[in-house]
């Protein structure tokens, strides 16, 4: 059984389609925060702050699933109990090869890795020019530069 790199791990679940459609909208956001500058940058970066991340939607819906197959299982129906027990194989089969059900219907909602945030938040602040001190770094990059930038 191979174990994917863990920032890899959504695009072995995601159709092209659904990646795409992701990447699509990071850049155009990027684009947008751009050409509305600096307040404008200020305030996306404060969103991408409480996005939530695929790990956290998973694991948050995981728990919620967990909990109510147990309080199900103790007090209607001991067969409740399989939901629990369903949710922890899918969070292992999930840690170890990147894969569980509700990966693809995430992606397809719209949910970015934590990786991916990342992306869209390292290209506002080179924008922003945060990384004007750097010598290796030219601050004059154009959007197009900052975007592809961002892709693998």
């Amino acid at each position: 059984m191979e174990t994917l790199k863990t920032t890899a791990r959504h695009i072995a679940v995601s159709s092209e389609n659904a990646d795409e459609r992701i990447r699509r909208n990071t850049e155009a956001q990027i684009a947008y925060a751009a050409q509305r500058g600096p307040e404008y940058i200020e305030y996306r970066l404060r969103e991408l702050d409480r996005e939530w991340d695929l790990e956290r939607c998973l694991e948050t819906g995981a728990a919620s699933f967990s909990l109510v197959g147990m309080a199900l299982g103790l007090t209607v129906n001991r067969k409740w109990l399989l939901v629990p027990a369903a949710v922890a194989g899918f969070l292992l089969q999930h840690t170890l090869q990147g894969w569980c059900p509700p990966l693809p219907v995430l992606r397809r909602l719209g949910i970015r890795s934590a990786d991916e945030i990342n992306r869209e938040r390292y290209a506002l602040k080179v924008l922003r020019g945060d990384f004007a001190e750097v010598a290796s770094t030219d601050v004059t990059h154009s959007v197009e530069e900052v975007i592809h930038a961002t892709r693998h």
